[in-house]
């Protein structure tokens, strides 16, 4: 049994849709039998994601809108396209950049990875939310975090900081629909582990051999898909080096790091070093 916002017939908005999570998303819909909006700025990529969702299933049902997540007229134009093509019951803010930024450099970087990765989902949201809880069926949005944005490890703080604040709103949105819908729409946050997309792997082709580290983005999806179905909040997904137990640790020396006073980001510090190996020493 899915989550009643995944159905047959409805429709499903995914950013970022082209490759990576978002196009295995828009595939597992497929087979879902719902209607999926695929949104990305690659036009080339895009054509080619909805000609291979159409070789597996011809008759899928599908819509392929080109835009960019930080222009407001394109997610208008997303948005008035969605409701256009059926009963949007899943929206599903995936669009995300990795490229690194200090915490003192790079401002046009800093800037572009927040308008992608946090003001576009905020926006998103901003359209979509009232006409979800206007309707009277059931709804959810996933919003897709990071393990970088809970325990924040040093070298791509723009990065972290962006998908920090994409935790927070989210956690925001869950509790201010419940509020009003009584679940009837929901929020959750995919939290990927390590996975085998063009982010963490630019220039993979179908001809690569993936490592056997990453998860494959179908495995997340399908992670996603139980975990909504049993109404989890946090869909969390380890791999094939960092199981569920050692995320649990690292999250928990972080949180740890503000109740014992230990230096910022103490996870990293030389002084700690031997602590958190012994903290974690019994995980197989």
């Amino acid at each position: 049994m899915n989550h009643p916002a995944i159905r047959p017939g409805s429709v499903a908005v995914i950013t970022g849709a082209a490759a990576g999570i978002g196009f295995a998303i828009a595939s597992r819909l497929c087979r879902e039998g719902m209607k999926v909006v695929l949104f990305d700025r690659n036009q080339i990529a895009l054509d080619a994601a909805v000609k291979a969702l159409y070789q597996v299933d011809p008759n899928a049902e599908l819509l392929a809108v080109t835009g960019d997540v930080t222009s407001q007229q394109s997610l208008k134009e997303l948005y008035d396209s969605a409701r256009g093509f059926g009963d949007v019951t899943l929206v599903v803010n995936n669009a995300a950049i990795l490229k690194g930024a200090g915490p003192w450099q790079e401002l046009e970087q800093w800037r572009q990875t927040m308008d992608v990765n946090f003001w576009s989902v905020l926006a998103v949201q901003n359209l979509f939310v009232d006409y979800l809880l206007g309707k009277d069926s059931p709804a959810a949005f996933v919003n897709l975090g990071s393990k970088e944005g809970i325990t924040t490890p040093p070298g791509n703080a723009a990065y972290n900081v962006s998908k920090a604040a994409l935790k927070v709103l989210t956690e925001q949105l869950a509790h201010e629909l419940y509020k009003r819908s009584g679940n009837k729409v929901s929020a959750h946050l995919l939290i990927p582990g390590y996975t085998y997309t063009p982010m963490n792997f630019p220039g993979m082709s179908a001809d690569t051999v993936k490592p056997e580290a990453p998860w494959t983005a179908d495995q997340v999806v399908d992670r996603m898909v139980e975990s909504m179905a049993r109404d989890e909040f946090y869909i969390f997904c380890e791999d094939h080096e960092v199981t569920r137990e050692l995320d649990q640790r690292r999250m928990q020396w972080s949180a740890d790091d503000m109740i014992k006073g230990r230096p910022a980001l103490s996870r990293w510090h030389p002084h700690y070093a031997d602590q958190f190996k012994a903290y974690i020493a019994d995980l197989k």
